[in-house]
């Protein structure tokens, strides 16, 4: 066997997402763009704010600018710079030396779960869960657990409850969340922060809340919680990826809660694993994002796509809730089998992910990071595809 045995397993069970991302590529090539409605990547298509160029440019015209290394956690000016906003936006007495600039969001996560976890530990993650966890669990030598949610895909705390055991280390919840759009409330947070408290006295070991959060931003009439004032123990990391739309730059970070045990220590070991995996966050965009706190793509654009999407798959037949917050729909297979209606929809040059890929059976995931003239010229497609198998 060339490659290690262990990789085996992970090259074929390669994400649905990328799958499908790559055979709507084919399709297009195919049949032409105007044909193929492809849903299946969350790849942010909003043009990134004007200030993001501005920034940019005075950057790369700066003779000032670094390229260079720097310390371990990232530039210090930069961490600076986010600790002063995240302390207005959160009140936590966050400081530089608690933030950690990474390599985009799952840097961040690889970064913190690295830091956290023995070999053989658990990761303790909500279902439906974003598909790229059971890579970062593989990578982190960990096991990734999965708790059940209630039918509205918020928080079941007593499923988390019963689901917890002296092998948990890590509880990891992503809100907004990817595939379901749902936003958990303060109180349910704050019920989970207990819950932890509880768990971690009782098995005598520490159990750490990380919150994958890049959609924190991109949320419709709701509040997203500060999960900091849920549990202290608690490590929020997020990217630019989907608020300022660089995706492809790949910059983000990490923030440990000053009074997490142990805060100091954790911060320090990320920013080693940082090191250790890709040496430093980008140092242009470091430099980039430093000077853009609070700034975002415009939320009314995405918005309004999910308000289009929503009314033509309901006028359609299909049923799910309206998600809260990031660019995705999760409504229910109209048959209980999500990957053959996957293929039924495929059928009509439509490209979705099923929902068995993240933890949620019966559904499908669909990513309205699209253009609208893509979303309006799939209606009929889904309306075929549903009267097929009724």
């Amino acid at each position: 066997m060339p490659i290690a045995d262990k990789m085996v397993k992970m090259v074929e069970s390669a994400s649905m997402i990328r799958k499908m991302f790559e055979e709507g590529a084919r399709l297009r090539e195919k049949l032409g763009p105007d044909n193929v409605f492809d849903f299946s990547l969350g790849n942010p298509d909003v043009p990134p704010p004007p200030a993001v160029k501005q920034v940019l440019l005075e950057l790369i015209n700066n003779e000032n600018t670094s390229h260079g290394y720097m310390s371990n956690p990232g530039y210090p000016h930069v961490r600076k710079a986010l600790a002063d906003y995240l302390n207005k936006e959160f009140k936590v007495g966050l400081t530089q030396d608690l933030i950690v600039m990474t390599v985009g969001a799952a840097g961040a996560l690889n970064d913190t779960l690295r830091a956290l976890l023995n070999p053989g530990e658990d990761i303790l993650v909500p279902a439906p869960y974003f598909v790229g966890y059971n890579q970062y669990a593989f990578v982190a030598g960990a096991n990734l657990k999965t708790a059940p949610t209630l039918p509205d895909f918020h928080l079941d705390l007593e499923g988390i409850k019963a689901s917890i055991t002296k092998n948990t280390r890590v509880m990891l919840i992503n809100s907004p969340n990817n595939p379901t759009g749902v936003v958990y409330t303060k109180e349910e947070l704050g019920s989970l922060g207990i819950l932890l408290e509880e768990a971690s006295q009782k098995f005598g070991k520490r159990i750490y809340l990380i919150s994958d959060e890049p959609y924190r931003k991109i949320v419709y009439g709701v509040e997203v919680p500060s999960v900091f004032d849920a549990y202290p123990h608690t490590i929020m990391l997020t990217s630019y990826s989907k608020e300022l739309s660089l995706a492809g730059e790949r910059i983000g970070y990490l923030a440990v809660h000053p009074k997490a045990e142990d805060a100091a220590m954790i911060a320090g070991a990320a920013g080693v694993t940082n090191t250790m995996m890709y040496v430093n966050a980008p140092a242009l965009f470091q430099q980039v994002v430093g000077q853009l706190q609070g700034v975002t793509v415009d939320i009314d654009i995405y918005k309004n796509r999910r308000d289009m999407f929503c009314e033509g798959l309901f006028a359609a037949g299909y049923e799910f809730a309206v998600p809260e917050g990031a660019f995705y729909l999760f409504p229910k297979s109209p048959i209980e089998n999500d990957i053959k209606f996957v293929g039924i929809l495929k059928e009509q040059n439509i490209l979705a992910v099923p929902g068995t890929g993240f933890g949620g059976p019966g559904h499908f995931r669909l990513s309205y990071a699209v253009p609208e003239k893509i979303i309006k010229g799939s209606f009929e497609g889904f309306k075929k595809a549903i009267d097929c198998i009724r």
